[in-house]
């Protein structure tokens, strides 16, 4: 009688632990699909904000490119405006105007 009762209880114990194993399993499965879901999600995030990046970096060096051509194109202007001013001295500039008011000149001087 003991005996039959004791492989009962193993019997029990073993059926307790079966279920309890089949249990822990199936959760680390639901786990393992909603961890892949967010790692889709987080690599799908990544690749769009690489795209972002990509298309900043582009547009900076499109902005640096321009950059680069307005001062090629500006830089001879200071000579060029010093040569106009230089050619005919009754006509004076805007900017040598202001630098005589600025020294103090009047308007008919």
């Amino acid at each position: 009688l003991f005996l039959e009762a004791a492989v009962i209880v193993l019997a029990l114990l073993w059926a307790g632990t079966l279920a309890f194993v089949l249990r822990y399993v199936r959760q680390q499965r639901e786990l393992a699909l909603q961890q892949a879901e967010r790692d889709a999600v987080r690599d799908r995030r990544i690749l769009e904000l690489v795209k972002r990046v990509d298309h900043y970096q582009q547009s900076a060096v499109r902005v640096g490119d321009e950059v680069h051509e307005l001062r090629a194109i500006l830089a001879p202007l200071p000579d060029r405006l010093v040569q106009l001013e230089q050619r005919d001295p009754s006509n004076l500039s805007f900017a040598q105007a202001a630098k005589l008011v600025g020294m103090g000149a009047t308007v008919d001087e």
